[in-house]
């Protein structure tokens, strides 16, 4: 018997031949019972000590549906007492329903060998002090070759199929199947039945003018937790995730893939640990949130630009949050009439992250012959994104993240075709003038000009000036590529360091050592100095090069700019 009174079905008690009971949500919000036949007993089939109970499923709605993604969890009842829940299927297209069964004991497991939070015990909900003397009612009369866990419906609302199937293998490789538009989200709807065993119940991973909601079957419920799922939806452990109820609006038979279309409702909870047997939600928890706010500026003929604002909220987790975040920043781009694949955008924004300065994000993202220039905008946060969001030393509390978006229906890209200088000698302390030819996408020729202002000390000789876009600086300026992990701090920095894209640069490369310490430049460094800070080279802290960069000058170009080219000058 369990705690508060439950009585368990001990796995040790399992026979083939016994007859029992299962129940999930098929439409609306209230289980039905579906006969379950006992076929055996898989040992160590989920690892070392972790069993698996297998069991055919009877009556005329799972007979037709077969095993649907979205009813794991679904409790099984033998003589009224928990067995465990559904949450394995046989391959893809087995003929009979088929399902393996997570043993109860492994899953209260997960509740028992919860972190409980520091804070005052979490208040009792309602609808958990009811569900939690949830009795079944009695069973109604009805009648690829590797066991994997069924499948959790990831419903994506407000997106596009093609931004689903764009970016879904990002979220299949974790066990998701990610549908697009074949459920909503309304936080605000009112559902007072109470979650029970055999109730649909979603996670949130996207919340706002966009939502991706994962959604499986309770299968346990006391005053103050639930169980769910019967597997792992990605076994991070700890999790932070909204817990709402659901309503199922149909659930769709299919021999490659049968699914629960759901509506998430109201907000009752968060999910906090996601195990290897279970994911476990506590009521009256709250989840912590991204708040994200994407402005994107459409151009219109003749008219000024329109701004579409997208507010929503992204959950707080090392492993699903890059992805998700990257497929909602997508989906803002791509959520205007205007969008079109002869796009660019210039981008602005920061994302602000509790104590540290904010990572400032700034670019001109085009057309590329890989990519549309949403995905290249997408690409172009995720990046930044993740390089303060995946810290391998800290874990960054991201409080916010702000994106300014300005369409231009055209590709804004350009190449450094030629350069050269005004002069092939000059005097320390001159002032020069750097002629770059720039080729634009399907457009004539510009040239720009850049004065270059030459230091008081530099010494008689050749100097090579580099013409190039910001991506060459930040390369050289960067060395060879460390493998040594950086603090948060200096991987913010080495952000907010990084070069604009649409402008050209020069850049003196003089014939002194330099030294690049954490991402930061140190030109002109002595060689005595450079021999000291050797040993730091060979630990991967430092990086030394034999040649200084010094910025002498850059001008904004209004495109994408690539390329670069390498100037002759004669000091005298």
């Amino acid at each position: 018997m369990g705690k508060g009174g439950m009585r368990i079905f001990p796995l040790s008690e399992v026979k083939r031949g016994m007859q029992g009971v299962a129940y999930t949500v098929f439409e609306g919000v209230d289980p039905e019972p579906m006969q379950v036949e006992i076929l055996g007993v898989l040992k160590d089939s989920l690892g070392p000590g972790q069993d698996m109970i297998l069991a055919r499923l009877h009556g005329a709605k799972p007979e037709f549906t077969g095993v649907v993604a979205g009813m794991s969890g679904s409790p099984v009842y033998i003589d009224g007492r928990l067995l465990g829940a559904l949450s394995y299927r046989i391959g893809q297209f087995s003929k009979e329903p088929i399902a393996g069964i997570t043993p109860i004991e492994q899953m209260l497991e997960v509740r028992d060998g919860e972190v409980r939070p520091a804070a005052a015990s979490q208040p009792k909900q309602p609808e958990a002090e009811r569900a939690a003397t949830f009795v079944p009612p009695s069973p109604a009369t009805g009648n690829g070759l590797e066991m994997q866990a069924m499948e959790t419906p990831l419903v994506f609302s407000g997106f596009s199929p093609e931004a689903v199937a764009r970016f879904g293998d990002r979220f299949r490789e974790m066990g998701l199947t990610p549908v697009a538009g074949l459920g909503s989200a309304d936080a605000k709807a009112s559902q007072p039945e109470p979650l029970v065993p055999g109730s649909a119940v979603s996670a949130i991973l996207v919340r706002g003018d966009l939502s991706v909601a994962g959604t499986c079957t309770v299968t346990y419920v006391d005053p103050t937790r639930l169980l769910a799922c019967g597997h792992p939806i990605t076994q991070y452990g700890p999790v932070d995730m909204p817990m709402t109820k659901a309503t199922v609006v149909a659930t769709l038979p299919s021999p490659l893939n049968a699914f629960k279309i759901v509506n998430t409702t109201e907000t009752v909870g968060a999910f906090t640990e996601d195990r290897a047997s279970a994911i476990m939600g506590r009521f009256g928890a709250e989840a912590r949130m991204i708040p994200v706010t994407v402005e994107v500026a459409q151009p219109a003929a003749g008219t000024a630009a329109k701004t579409r604002s997208f507010h929503f909220e992204v959950l707080d987790n090392r492993q699903l949050t890059p992805s998700a975040m990257l497929v909602s920043v997508y989906q803002s781009l791509q959520s205007t009439n205007t969008a079109a694949a002869e796009m660019s955008y210039r981008l602005t924004g920061q994302i602000d992250v509790e104590g540290q300065p904010a990572i400032r994000l700034a670019g001109l993202l085009a057309q590329s012959d890989l990519n549309p220039a949403a995905i290249n905008a997408a690409l172009f946060v995720n990046d930044r994104f993740s390089r303060v969001y995946g810290n391998p030393l800290e874990q960054p509390v991201v409080t916010c993240m702000k994106l300014k978006m300005e369409g231009i229906p055209e590709r804004r890209t350009a190449v450094i075709e030629s350069a050269r200088l005004s002069t092939i000698e000059a005097h320390a302390g001159d002032t020069v003038e750097v002629e770059a030819t720039l080729a634009p996408y399907q457009s004539q020729a510009r040239l720009m000009k850049l004065k270059v202002k030459l230091p008081a000390d530099l010494e008689p000789g050749p100097l090579r000036l580099l013409v190039s876009d910001g991506a060459a600086i930040d390369r050289l300026a960067g060395g060879s590529a460390s493998h040594r992990a950086i603090g948060l701090t200096d991987t913010i920095v080495q952000i907010n360091r990084l070069h604009s894209n649409d402008r050209i640069y020069v850049t003196l490369l003089s014939k002194t050592a330099q030294a690049v310490l954490e991402g930061e430049p140190l030109p002109g460094l002595p060689l005595s100095m450079a021999n000291v800070l050797a040993p730091l080279k060979d630990a991967q802290k430092i990086q030394l090069s034999g040649e200084s960069l010094v910025e002498a000058a850059s001008v904004e170009t209004g495109y994408a700019i690539s390329g670069s080219q390498v100037l002759n000058l004669s000091i005298r």
